[in-house]
């Protein structure tokens, strides 16, 4: 096979530059991780210690517990930093020239580290879901209870709820109990039939009755007619059971992704909204994946206008990339999450878009 249609056709320029970039790539984690955990604890440590009992060891164990999300949240950025050294030096030692009189494409060039960012890539995810959820949780925890050691910590009513039952619509501003306790506070039934709504009803709370919910001080408003009616108590939703109200959404930082997709299938059949956590779910798999674009990004810093100089300049137009990358991704996230755009584009749209740049300019300068 020829070397134009192999992924590296040289072993040996492979494993070089796939070293280096490592290399780099770690220098790069170790350094930003060692001096944002210095000036987080610096920053917290004057509130862990103001908690009568507190000393070295409760340092040690948020330093233990946050260490794992500066990991997870700037290894990315390490992989770009990484690069973006590798290229340059590749470029200013003039080993890119050599590397393309050999025969090797710019493709062929940038596939190690790419290969090498994969392997960071399933890393980075398999960290996120057997670790990083874990200490979430319990750094949540023990941030809500002011790093106490001894504190039992509250659980907030649930609020905002929706319940969808058949052609009504149930919304609850907050649920309280649970089981034949469950209580619900500031709600409102819309009934319609098919797309017209019909009635909407209002009640100070309500409670499970049998098999059905009770609700007290009505307020009853027909559509058709404009009446507005009131009754002490009214029953209805029946076959509604009260777990359908108290079924939590799941926090995606502190639940692993196959939990979090059975918890967003169930929270669907039960007609709840669902978007942030999908959004959670594809986000899961391409933050990760990101590493494998920072190669590509970074390579105008190597390719392109190599014979023209300006190595400064190419790689802060490659910086330049690399971040608005991080700034897009996290846009459409937002966007996602506020139910603007679809979940499947808030979590990949960023992704699709900066590879086909990456390409677009690696092929518009060098293939």
């Amino acid at each position: 096979m020829s070397g134009a249609l192999t992924f590296w056709p040289s072993p040996t320029i492979a494993t070089y530059t796939a070293r280096m970039f490592m290399l780099r790539t770690l220098a790069f984690a170790i350094g930003l991780v060692a001096i944002l955990q210095t000036l987080d604890l610096l920053t917290e440590s004057n509130t862990i210690l103001a908690v009568d009992g507190n000393g070295n060891p409760e340092l040690l164990r948020y330093v233990q517990l946050r260490l794992p999300q500066l990991v997870s949240q700037f290894l990315p950025f390490s992989v770009l930093l990484g690069a973006l050294v590798t290229m340059t030096t590749l470029s200013q030692n003039s080993e890119v020239t050599i590397f393309r009189a050999s025969g090797l494409s710019a493709h062929q060039i940038l596939y190690p580290m790419m290969a090498a960012a994969l392997g960071v890539s399933l890393f980075h995810f398999a960290f996120n879901e057997l670790v990083l959820v874990r200490t979430n949780a319990e750094l949540i925890a023990w941030e809500k209870a002011e790093y106490r050691n001894d504190a039992t910590i509250d659980t907030n009513p649930l609020s905002d709820v929706w319940v969808r039952e058949g052609r009504e619509i149930i919304h609850a501003d907050s649920v309280t109990g649970s089981g034949a306790q469950t209580r619900l506070h500031g709600v409102r039934v819309d009934r319609r039939d098919g797309s017209r709504l019909r009635q909407i009803i209002n009640a100070e709370s309500a409670r499970p009755d049998g098999n059905a919910w009770r609700l007290d001080n009505v307020r009853i408003f027909t559509v058709r007619t404009g009446a507005l009616s009131n009754a002490a108590q009214i029953r209805l939703g029946a076959g509604i059971e009260p777990d359908r109200f108290t079924m939590r959404a799941p926090d995606p930082d502190r639940t692993d992704i196959i939990a979090l997709w059975k918890q967003t299938r169930l929270l669907e059949s039960v007609g709840r909204g669902t978007d942030s956590l999908r959004v959670a779910l594809y986000h899961k798999i391409s933050l990760p994946l990101s590493a494998v674009l920072m190669p590509l990004l970074g390579a105008v810093t190597a390719f392109g206008l190599a014979r023209s100089g300006r190595l400064f300049a190419r790689a802060v137009v490659g910086m330049v990339l690399g971040f608005a990358y991080f700034v897009a991704d996290n846009f459409m996230v937002a966007m996602g999450e506020f139910g603007t755009i679809p979940p499947l584009a808030a979590g990949w749209a960023a992704f699709v878009l900066f590879f086909l740049v990456g390409e677009a300019v690696l092929f518009r300068t060098e293939e």
